[in-house]
């Protein structure tokens, strides 16, 4: 798997931006907001079966900490929404992301052994890549709001310590 089944997904969508009239920077903070629900979500799952398929520690490992990083992201999150007293808003990029995000979980699920931990961290690598550019090139620029603002900025800097290691991760299952 070399490039992940989600940048793939993302860059067919981009393909008929032009027609949706929207971009990610187009969004408003409310959606922008699920979408970064929608993608911890989808790491949580993604780690949640790691740890049903996977016996490598590497993996393990990596996934017990998106696990508990990106549930703490969304903790933030929703702790926000409640206290701005508003509801994430639905949007083309979250619903693109579920979509891609059921594929992915069953080719997965048919997956086993160094087939699942090699597609796995070459998922990872590239989700971390593409979501850390979306954040930092077009949602952190474009985000109103101060304190959904910060929170994004806060994540970006988990997102990258991600990329680290899951590329650490990928270099021990080749």
């Amino acid at each position: 798997m070399k490039k992940s089944l989600i940048i793939s997904l993302l860059c067919s969508l981009a393909a008929t931006l032009p027609a949706l009239a929207e971009t990610p920077a187009d969004l408003t903070d409310l959606q922008m907001a699920h979408v970064g629900y929608v993608a911890d979500n989808l790491d949580i799952q993604y780690g949640h079966l790691a740890l049903a398929l996977s016996t490598t520690p590497a993996v393990r490992e990596f996934a017990t900490t998106m696990i508990s990083d990106h549930s703490a992201v969304n903790d933030q999150a929703l702790a926000l929404l409640a206290k701005l007293g508003a509801q994430p808003e639905d949007n083309f990029l979250s619903q693109a992301l579920n979509a891609g995000g059921v594929e992915l979980v069953n080719k997965f699920s048919a997956l086993r052994g160094a087939e699942f931990d090699l597609a796995y961290a070459e998922n990872e690598v590239a989700y971390h890549k593409a979501v850390i550019g979306i954040v930092e090139n077009d949602f952190i620029p474009n985000i109103e709001n101060a304190e959904l603002k910060a929170l994004y900025t806060q994540g970006l800097v988990i997102f990258k310590e991600h990329l680290t290691h899951a590329e650490a991760m990928l270099a021990a299952v080749k």
